[in-house]
C-alpha cells in the first residue's frame, strides 16, 4: 500500500504493515522526512509510504504518533519511531547489510557531533527568506550563515575527502543533503560562493542514486515552498 497522495482527516486508516516491508508516514516536500527516504533508498530497503496532510492530520495517524510529525516508521509489529535522527540510526541497526554510520564508537560519535553542530544551522535556512519576505535586514543573518557554511568547508578542506564522513556518502551526507538540495528555493544559494569545497561536495550529491530517487525539481520545490509561506501548502503540488 503506497500512495503519493496526502491522508488528510476523515481519510479511511491505511491497513497492517505487510511483513518483510516497513512504512514510511512521510509528506512529499519535507527536509526532515526526506532524511528517512534518502536512507530508505541507499539501503535498498523494502518499505510503503503514506503521505500525511500536516495541515489537517488523520486522526488514526495522530493516535500512531501524537505530536503528528513526519518522519515516523512503523514496522509490522505495530513499533512506532519517529524524530529524523532517530528513524535513521533505526533504519542502520536493522537494516546493517549497507552501513552507512562508520563501526568506530568514535566514528558514529563523529558523526553525531557534526549532526549537532548542522542542527544549528538548519533554524537560518528558514529565518532568511521569512526575514526578507517582512521586509527586514538579512544581511547580519546572511554574515553568520555564510561563517557557518565556511567551516564546513573547512571540515572538507582538512580532511582532504569527497564527502563529509571520508571518500564515500555515509549518513551525515545524507543527514545534511535536503537543506542543500533547497538553497535556491531560500535564495541562498550565493552563500556557496566562498566555500568551494561545499559547492563541489553538492554537486557530487547530485550523482548519488538515493538523492536522484528522492529529489524533486527547482520549480516543484519553490510552488510548494511558495504556497506553504502563504499557508495554503498544497501537499500534492505536482501529481
Amino acid at each position: 500500500m503506497s500512495t503519493e497522495k496526502c491522508f488528510a482527516k476523515g481519510s479511511a486508516a491505511p491497513g497492517a504493515v505487510p511483513n518483510g516491508y516497513i512504512r514510511l508516514y512521510s509528506m512529499r516536500f519535507c527536509p526532515f522526512a526526506q532524511r528517512t527516504r534518502l536512507v530508505l533508498s541507499a539501503k535498498g530497503i523494502k518499505h510503503d509510504t503514506i503521505n500525511i496532510n500536516l495541515k489537517d492530520k488523520p486522526d488514526w495517524f495522530l493516535e500512531k504518533n501524537p505530536l503528528g510529525l513526519v518522519p515516523t516508521l512503523e514496522t509490522p509489529a505495530g513499533e512506532v519511531i519517529y524524530e529524523s535522527p532517530i528513524t535513521c540510526d533505526y533504519l542502520e541497526e536493522v537494516y546493517p547489510e549497507k552501513k552507512l554510520l562508520p563501526s568506530s564508537p568514535f566514528g558514529k560519535a563523529q558523526q553525531k557531533m557534526m549532526l549537532e553542530q548542522f542542527s544549528k544551522i538548519i533554524p537560518y535556512f528558514y529565518k532568511i527568506p521569512m526575514g526578507r519576505k517582512n521586509g527586514e535586514d538579512v544581511s547580519g543573518l546572511e554574515a553568520e550563515l555564510k561563517e557557518k557554511l565556511s567551516k564546513l568547508n573547512e571540515d572538507l578542506v582538512n580532511k582532504k575527502t569527497t564527502f563529509f564522513g571520508g571518500d564515500s556518502i555515509t549518513m551525515i551526507d545524507y543527514m545534511m543533503w535536503p537543506w542543500f538540495e533547497r538553497l535556491d528555493v531560500f535564495e541562498l544559494k550565493h552563500c556557496l560562493d566562498s566555500t568551494p569545497e561545499l559547492k563541489k561536495w553538492t554537486e557530487r550529491m547530485l550523482d548519488d542514486m538515493a538523492v536522484k530517487a528522492t529529489m524533486h525539481s527547482v520549480d516543484n520545490h519553490k510552488a510548494f515552498y511558495k504556497a506553504y509561506v502563504e499557508g495554503k501548502p498544497n501537499y500534492d503540488y505536482g501529481l
